[in-house]
């Protein structure tokens, strides 16, 4: 008998014992689930942390081309890789032949018409046409609307503000000495403070405002606005979108689909 309450005694034990150990399983694999759990909701904030932080990367305000890269709004199916405008080389002047030019920007809100000033500013309407020849325009997003300075940015291949043709120029050509650009004004972008910056960014005004000169001066006038008004005041009254932290874009986005100068 004592035998048998010995054995009964041994196989309760082991039972018990059996039973712990399962608790003890089960309670490790809760604790595995939950933090894996946790570990994941960390990966998660620390990705959104990091894209908000790559997303604050932006360029400085005015009408500038910032040497500072930036993160781009969402421009649906655009090729945003950089472009190398006339094989790297700054147009000549020469090309502007000292005449009045006209032409059109023709973007997915309107057509916009132009008129360009060959001869007063020479070398910014010989690049203009030359990039617009080869099509360096077509397809790109005008990526800044700055309601404050009243101006439509556009000419960025990569819509970051910082993208350009693969060369730069100056000086800047007939600036206006008073720093007021009417409504319809075409003009060059620029870095701050660095008059030989230009590229192939530039701007247009679509109301009249006035823009104040750096320590190097305005900003090259070379051309004006002659129809398609109505489609700028429109983009501006659609709204703006902020990049960054640093500057504005359109809330819908302004695609140049062509540019044409004869």
């Amino acid at each position: 008998m004592s035998s048998k309450r010995e054995r009964e005694h041994e196989r309760r034990r082991v039972e018990k014992w059996q039973e712990r150990q399962a608790r003890a399983k089960a309670v490790r694999r809760r604790r595995t689930v939950i933090g894996g759990s946790i570990g994941g909701v960390i990966v998660l904030v620390a990705a959104v942390a990091m894209a908000i932080a790559v997303s604050d990367r932006s360029p400085a305000a005015a009408p500038t081309s910032s040497p500072t890269p930036t993160a781009s709004a969402s421009v649906q199916a655009l090729d945003l890789s950089p472009r190398t405008g006339n094989g790297g080389k700054v147009p000549d002047k020469s090309l502007a032949q000292n005449r009045t030019w006209t032409g059109t920007i023709t973007t997915n809100r309107g057509t916009i018409g132009i008129e360009l000033y060959g001869d007063k500013a020479p070398q910014a309407v010989a690049n203009f046409v030359e990039l617009a020849k080869e099509g360096y325009f077509d397809k790109t997003k005008c990526h800044r609307l700055d309601t404050s300075i009243k101006v439509l940015q556009c000419g960025d291949p990569t819509a970051t503000g910082t993208g350009g043709p693969g060369y730069s120029w100056g000086p800047i050509e007939n600036a206006p000495a008073d720093g007021v650009y009417p409504k319809g004004t075409l003009a060059m972008a620029r870095v701050a403070n660095d008059a030989s910056s230009m590229g192939s960014q530039f701007f247009l005004t679509y109301a009249d405002t006035t823009i104040a000169s750096d320590s190097v001066g305005g900003y090259t006038v070379f051309g004006k606005v002659t129809s398609g008004l109505d489609v700028l005041q429109a983009i501006a009254d659609g709204g703006t979108v902020q990049v960054g932290n640093q500057f504005t874009a359109p809330a819908s986005d302004v695609i140049i689909e062509g540019v044409k100068t004869q």
